[in-house]
This record gives C-alpha cells, structure tokens and sequence, in this order.
C-alpha cells in the first residue's frame, strides 16, 4: 500500500493528466495542439524489480524533460486491458532545431525552378501504370541545405509545426531517446531506451501511424498520408503500379524509402529473368519428345535391354534402365540446349542489375539529398553505445577534438572472438550438411527397396525413383534445418557485433550485414553446391564401391543426370524460404 501511495504520488507529481475528452485516434496533446512524436508505455506490474523500475523511469523522463522534451501520460485506465500507461513525447521547436542542427539534417531553402524532363513519348503507353499526380508528387520539390539554427531566416519556414516532416521529428526523438541517461548501477551510467526496454522497466517505445489504414482521420490537421499509401499502393490489387516513393520516404524515411525502391526494382529486373527462363522451360516442353537420349533411355529396344546394377547392396535387385524413362523426360525440362542460354543470360542479367541499380541509386542520391549521407554518418553519428563503453580518449587529428576510443589490443580480442564464432557457426552448417548426406545415403538403400518390392509403388515408380524420393525427404529435412540455424544465428550475429562496438552506425551494419551474408550464403546453399558438384561423383564401379565413413554406399544420381535433383532442392528450399517469410510478415501480423 505504501508503494501504491509513493507511484500514484510520483504520478500527480511528475504530470497533470489532463482528464478533458480526446479521440483515440488522435495524434496530438488533449491540448490538440502539440504532435505526438514517440510513445512509452509501461505496465505497473508489483513484482520485486518493481520500485527499481519506477526509479528509473522517474529519472529517465526527468532528464528527458531536462534535455526540452513535453511529456503527458495517459492513466491506465485509458488503455483497453486498464493495465497499460502511455508517456506521449512531444519534441518543441526549439529541441528540433537544435538537434536538427547536430543531425545535419537538410530543409527547403527554395522551390526547385529546374524545368522538368522531356516528355516519355511511352508515357500514354505507361498510362495505365502511374499513380495519380498528387500521390507520386505530394509536395513541390525543394532545393536543400544543411540546418543551421542561426541562419532561420535562409530556409522555407511558412508553419513550424509542419516545418520538419514526422519521420525527421521521430528521427531527432529516438536519437535523444537511445542517448538520455536514467542513473548509475554497479558503478556504471546507464542510459537508453534500449536497455530499459530489454529489462522490462518499459514495455515498447515507438512513434504513431497518423490515423487508422482503413479510413482517414478525422482530425483536419492530419494528412492521412497512411491511408493514401495504403489505398494506392499497400494493396495487392495495386501490385502492377509504380510505387510513390516520394510519399513513402516522406513518411517513413530514407531509410524505407530506398528499401522499397531497391525492392520495386530488383522486382522488374526478376520479372524479364522470368520472361526468358520460361521461354526455355517453353523450349523444354515443346521439345521434350525429341530428345535423344531420353528417347534412347525409354526405347525398349535399347534401354529395355541394359541392365543396370542394383542400387544398393542388401534386398536390391537388377533393374532396367527404361524403368527411369518418365524421371529423363522430365529432366529434359530444365537440362536442355536453352539451359545454358539461359545460364549465359543469368550472367549478364546479374552485372547489368548491378549496374542499373548503382544509376539508379545515384539518381535517387541526388534527388533525395544523399549524396554526403554516408559520409555525415561516418562523422555525426556515433553510437551511444560506442560513447558509453569507450571510457578512453584520444584527440583527432583532423577536428582537434577529444573523441573516445577503443584501443587496439581490445579490439583484436573481440575480432578473434567474433571471428571464432562465425567460424564455429559455418562449420556447425558443414556438419549438419554432413548429416543430411548421411540420412540421405541411409534412406537411399530403403526407398530403392521399397519401391522396388511393394507393388502398389509400382505405377509411379518411372517418376518417382529412388533418387528423387530422396532427394525430395532430405531437401524437406535440410529446409527445416536451415530456417532453425537462421533462427539462432540471426540473434549471435546480433550479439557478436554488438560486442565488437562498432564506432557509427554505418559500421554497426556493414558489419552485421557481412556476418548474416556469409552465413546465410553458406547455410542456403551449401546442400545445393553438394549435389551441383560433388554428388555421383565418387561412387566407384561395381566391386569396388566407395563408401562413406566405411559404412554407407556413396548414392548415384539418375541416369538422366542429377539437374531434375538440383531444381528439387532449389525449389523446395527457395519456395520454403519465401513462403516462411509472407507468413512472418504477413499472415502473422
């Protein structure tokens, strides 16, 4: 009861929460007048860390006020369980400015008066494709500097509340968020959002939509920019339109913005890859009947006569080799003369996509003044993290500043360390490849029997042999292994770059991006690289098998080559993968 009296004291104390009525759907103060830039909510649950976390957060928002934030909370009773408080931050114009001014981040100095381009003459073709005018275009397109918070007066201020867009109010908000300090603990200074949502003091921080997806606001000041996005371009019946960037970077940010344009691009360039390639799957069927060697293996004159050696040691049989004349035909789909045209297209496809996308990428640089992006964050953007764990400084030789540092002996130890890791993982990937071989190499003998002796197998035996049964159960297998070894790998990589403390974020990144390709490249693949290369390739000849480990038959392909295998396990690990990833991103949320 005591501790009751102490928060709700603490509460009073701390805010007045304005008790007048406010729409749910509200994305400002009860005031009505100041936006919601971020939101912190919490559960007062009284267990024993309980008045540890209050201290904290008592702290935490008292520097947060201190640093010029707005704070307001709305009581729990608000909340649909009535167990659930919600701080609404609101960062002032004085707070924007300043840290707009840290952040270098760009403003409108004037309207761009550069006159467009010519005109597509396939723009009517096009027609079809485009978005209206002021979706594609919600705002004039400016010229833009760097904000200095001396020289107001250079850059287009006609409404201060609307001056900076919402993602750059979130941007400034977080970075404040992730640097405040909330006390000392175990002799250390403790600060960001980061860990205090990882030790529970609060539940989720993050900014607001500006209204419902479904329908627009009802608030006038608001632009419903989400639900214009939604209604043209979220929505599967759109998926044939161009994609508003300008809207969506505005929104949500550079960050999202180039994603999405990366992603609309690298979906127009697959699109003419699938164009070819299934004119050469076309070209496979079309000749599938004239091919020779499927011909020769189905032809019960010849291959009706060759009688080819059992598939495996114990209660396997002679068998003949027309018995894989539906499996040869088949083959012939993807290993034909189109095959390697198509694969000599592949080749070039993946520079040109390279280089197209490069333009590309610069000409949004450009547009969306990025071009110094990287380079400001290289120099602005230190890591809280790197600040509060480099305890050690050293002046700059360029700037003449004091900055923190980490020596060279530590980083070395957490490379090695990081390094063994990566290493370990990458090998455990080997060893479970080595496992799959040997289920592989196992079940072989047993489907090569029991195709072979149960007589209702029979009718589809042509087409399911042995070697495809296999392969099909251990693409299945190793499709299981792989998302539970993604599943891990994703939170160690995680843990590892964060215990190299990366000096910016850029680093952070690159970092992490380069651990997850190297892994992900060897996980998703190297059962595909086994049965491109290396399967049938080391069986031996009749006598004189080769075995694994002394004990397993090394396993053949089909007569018809092992391509009809290699599309097997491509296609079952690549459709698993995207269809794991709409279920998480989709039919979970």
């Amino acid at each position: 009861q005591q501790s009751g009296r102490k928060y709700n004291l603490f509460l009073k104390r701390r805010l007045r929460i304005d008790k007048r009525h406010q729409s749910k759907d509200s994305i400002f103060f009860r005031d009505g007048v100041r936006r919601i830039d971020f939101v912190l909510s919490y559960v007062d649950d009284l267990n024993k860390e309980w008045e540890k976390k209050l201290e904290r957060r008592k702290e935490f928002e008292s520097n947060l006020q201190k640093a010029g934030l707005e704070l307001e909370t709305e009581d729990k009773k608000e909340s649909e369980d009535g167990k659930i408080y919600f701080v609404k931050i609101h960062a002032p114009w004085e707070v924007l400015i300043t840290y707009a001014e840290v952040l270098n981040i760009k403003v409108p100095i004037r309207e761009n008066d550069i006159p467009p381009m010519v005109e597509n003459p396939l723009d009517c073709v096009l027609f079809p494709l485009r978005l209206p005018e002021k979706v594609m275009h919600p705002e004039p397109d400016y010229f833009t500097a760097p904000f200095s918070k001396d020289k107001q007066e250079l850059y287009l201020i006609n409404d201060e509340s609307t001056f900076f867009s919402p993602s750059m109010r979130n941007r400034i908000v977080n970075y404040i968020l992730t640097r405040c300090p909330y006390g000392t603990e175990e002799g250390k200074k403790k600060f960001g959002i980061k860990r205090l949502l990882n030790n529970g003091t609060y539940t989720a921080a993050y900014p607001l939509h500006d209204c419902q997806y479904w329908k627009k606001a009802s608030d006038p000041n608001c632009d419903s920019e989400r639900y214009t996005l939604y209604m043209e371009w979220a929505r599967f019946l759109r998926f044939y339109k161009e994609q508003p960037l300008v809207l969506i970077r505005k929104y949500y940010g550079e960050k999202i913005g180039i994603y999405f344009a990366w992603l609309g691009f690298y979906t127009e360039m697959l699109f003419l890859a699938a164009v070819v390639g299934l004119i050469c799957f076309l070209y496979g069927l079309f000749t599938m009947d004239e091919n020779m060697s499927s011909k020769e293996i189905c032809d019960p004159a010849i291959g009706g006569e060759i009688i080819m050696c059992p598939l495996c040691d114990r209660d396997c049989e002679y068998w003949r080799l027309n018995t894989t004349c539906q499996s040869s035909q088949y083959s012939h789909l993807f290993d034909n003369v189109a095959t390697l045209f198509f694969a000599i297209f592949m080749g070039i496809w993946v520079t040109l996509f390279l280089e197209f996308w490069k333009r590309r990428q610069a000409r949004l640089k450009y547009e969306w003044d990025l071009v110094d992006f990287e380079e400001e964050q290289q120099q602005l953007q230190l890591r809280p993290e790197y600040e509060a764990k480099c305890t050690q400084k050293k002046r700059n030789p360029v700037t003449q500043e004091m900055e923190p540092y980490l020596p060279l002996t530590s980083q070395a130890v957490r490379f090695c360390i990081s390094g063994a890791t990566v290493l370990f993982w990458v090998s455990l990937i080997i060893a479970s490849m080595i496992a799959v071989i040997v289920y592989r190499l196992a079940v072989y003998a047993a489907f090569a029997s029991l195709m072979e002796n149960t007589q209702t197998l029979q009718p589809i035996s042509g087409l399911l042999t042995p070697q495809l049964a296999t392969s099909v159960t251990a693409s299945c297998l190793n499709f299981v292994i792989i998302m539970i070894l993604n599943f891990f790998y994703e939170r160690i990589a995680i843990w590892i770059t964060d215990m190299e403390i990366p000096r910016t974020h850029m680093e952070y990144e690159n970092r992490l991006t380069m651990k997850m390709f190297l892994f992900q490249f060897v996980n998703y693949y190297s059962s595909c690289f086994y049965v491109a290369f290396f399967k049938g390739k080391f069986v031996g000849y009749p006598g004189a098998y080769t075995y694994m480990f002394n004990r397993w038959r090394n396993e053949e392909c089909d007569p018809a080559g092992c391509l009809i295998e290699l599309t097997t396990q491509l296609t079952i690990v690549m459709a698993g993968k995207q269809i794991w990833g709409n279920i998480q991103e989709a039919i979970v949320p």
